[in-house]
């Protein structure tokens, strides 16, 4: 079964060449959670239309509306591993 996780994404970095804050970038939604970014997700759903009505929902709120183009949704196959290899930590400078 596929499901769908809907993710927010508050800025509060200073990406941009000028030190401005980036919130969509070529890639989609811009995410340093180092620099200060703070993502929130909202829920699983089991359709798109869920997502998209919760996104709706959600772009009424405070804080949310502030940044209504900063949601983002993920995919999934449920009951599927996806850290399958561990990972590695790489000192700040590195």
């Amino acid at each position: 079964m596929i499901v769908y996780s809907l993710w927010h994404v508050g800025h509060q970095n200073e990406a941009g060449d000028d030190g401005s804050t980036v919130h969509v970038d070529e890639s989609g939604v811009f995410c340093d959670e180092s620099d200060g970014d703070d993502v929130k997700l909202l829920g699983v759903s089991s359709t798109i239309e869920r997502v998209e009505e919760r996104m709706r929902q959600a772009r009424m709120l405070p804080g949310f509306r502030d940044e209504p183009e900063c949601f983002y949704f993920d995919a999934c196959e449920l009951d599927e591993d996806d850290w399958t290899e561990g990972f590695v930590r790489v000192p700040p400078g590195e």
